[in-house]
């Protein structure tokens, strides 16, 4: 069955474009940074409501991540490492020097305390999150890293980057187990099923491709999903859908399981952003997605069956 989908509210108040979005799910609260440095906490769940300002850095931010059981959000704050806030009391409760370079991605696992980094200079940062005090820095391409995703139980880290590979990594050791050459012109954003089976991984040349994970990481199917460069992809917390956004300024969801295109979510159709949509976010409650892009705003979309 096709989902269908109402545009809720546009979020407004950043004044540059917004890269970051991150939140729980199953709580409505989310956030959001981008090229003004600002840090806005969001309602899903009332969109009607003006956000509420976090924190002001004085660089962007490419990459939040929300740690729900200490209450904290960690920023990428480029060109000054990780910078940790206490959403209590909106303090600066840690913050980590890295090498001064951009930081596209933050990957968090519970299990392991850790915090991993993917930086521009091609280097995989590892944190302590008891005190956040730095592990061990990885260099893995001369290239940008540009996208995590981990799978807890085979402990194994997909790392995305600019040099056009697709590592998957020991977890705990950092050794390169599979190495998966062009997967992409430039992987921009990679996932794992929610079944833990498939690795999805896409990019620069807006091909979807799915991995089988059980069979070594062997192709299983590519899908030209959109015109220009995907940006991110995303699960839906219920596994139904897939939601994949892209600088052609779309929004696509697609069947998780068969892999089936269901609906298009653009400016034509559904009054979507008028330029590239550059992250997601499903809150979980409610069946709402969320998506922000350089058109300064973001979006709160009802997604019904």
């Amino acid at each position: 069955m096709r989902p269908t989908v109402q545009k809720l509210a546009a979020l407004t108040g950043h004044r540059d474009c917004v890269y970051a979005l991150t939140g729980t799910v199953g709580e409505d609260v989310i956030h959001s940074s981008g090229a003004d440095g600002l840090v806005v906490a969001w309602n899903a769940a009332a969109p009607e409501q003006d956000g509420e300002l976090v924190a002001k850095v004085e660089n962007s931010v490419y990459a939040l991540c929300r740690l729900p059981e200490r209450d904290l959000l960690v920023l990428g704050h480029n060109f000054q490492g990780i910078q940790v806030i206490d959403l209590a009391s909106k303090e600066l409760a840690f913050a980590t020097a890295l090498p001064p370079v951009a930081i596209f991605d933050i990957c968090y696992s519970e299990a392991r305390q850790r915090l991993y980094v993917a930086l521009a200079d091609g280097t995989l940062a590892v944190l302590r999150t008891t005190d956040f005090r730095l592990e061990t820095l990885h260099r893995l391409s001369d290239k940008s890293l540009r996208c995590l995703s981990l799978h807890e139980s085979r402990n194994e880290l997909a790392v995305g980057g600019s040099d056009w590979q697709l590592r998957i990594l020991d977890a705990d050791s950092l050794a390169t187990k599979y190495t998966i050459a062009e997967a992409t012109n430039s992987v921009f954003t990679c996932a794992y099923s929610p079944d833990g089976t498939q690795l999805l991984a896409a990019g620069r040349d807006a091909h979807l491709r799915t991995y089988d994970v059980a069979a070594g990481y062997a192709p299983l199917r590519t899908v030209v999903a959109h015109m220009f460069t995907i940006n991110h992809l995303l699960f839906s917390p219920d596994a139904r859908l897939l939601a994949t956004c892209s600088m052609d300024k779309s929004i696509k969801l697609w069947d998780a399981v068969t892999g089936q295109l269901l609906r298009v979510v653009d400016k034509a159709r559904h009054a979507g952003h008028g330029t590239s949509v550059n992250k997601l976010f499903w809150p979980g409650t409610q069946n709402r997605l969320v998506s922000c892009s350089d058109d300064r705003s973001l979006a709160v979309w009802q997604v019904g069956f």
